[in-house]
């Protein structure tokens, strides 16, 4: 099983791989989880990011009849569940593993890396800026209060930390992923 937050090229790059310049799928054998909307706009994206979707890493799994569509939160299998948190793309979503304290939530590009966890620091590729506002506001509040781990999208330096709020500033304590 594949879990796709979403399809822009740097996070569905791994869906496919050229084999004598033709796309095959990566993982032949698996199923890949996506939202259903997300795929229905990255056939069909808007001027605005065209750019962040490459056909290449999700026609050849439509192709082969691998998607696992779904359609809000769901548990994908008991102790994996998926999340929406629109604001990066309308239907973005996070990956939850685990229960209680021991969940760890991949969030992509809602908190692309440490430094945007002041909450009005949003990339400026969100498509929906006050809506990861609100998502920001309301996850790092679950992070926070649940003890779980977040992993970062696209931190250079930390995978993944546990978020503290310590003075009014939210502050972050690395966590090997390796242990």
């Amino acid at each position: 099983m594949v879990i796709n937050t979403h399809l822009h090229f740097d996070h569905a790059g791994g869906n496919t791989r050229s084999i004598d310049d033709r796309d095959v799928l990566s993982f032949p054998n698996a199923q890949y989880v996506v939202q259903r909307g997300e795929l229905e706009h990255a056939m069909s994206p808007t001027d605005r990011d065209r750019a962040s979707y490459f056909p290449d890493r999700f026609v050849p799994v439509s192709a082969a009849g691998q998607w696992q569509l779904v359609e809000g939160d769901v548990e994908i299998v008991p102790g994996i569940s998926v999340i929406r948190i629109p604001g990066h793309n309308a239907t973005i979503q996070a990956v939850k593993i685990g229960k209680g304290d021991d969940s760890l939530l991949f969030v992509a590009d809602l908190i692309p890396t440490r430094h945007h966890l002041p909450l009005p620091w949003i990339m400026g590729y969100d498509l929906y800026p006050l809506q990861t506002l609100e998502s920001k506001r309301k996850w790092i509040g679950e992070i926070v209060r649940g003890s779980w781990t977040v992993v970062f999208g696209h931190d250079p330096d930390y995978a993944a930390a546990t978020l503290h709020e310590r003075d009014g500033k939210m502050e972050y304590e690395p966590v090997d992923l390796n242990r």
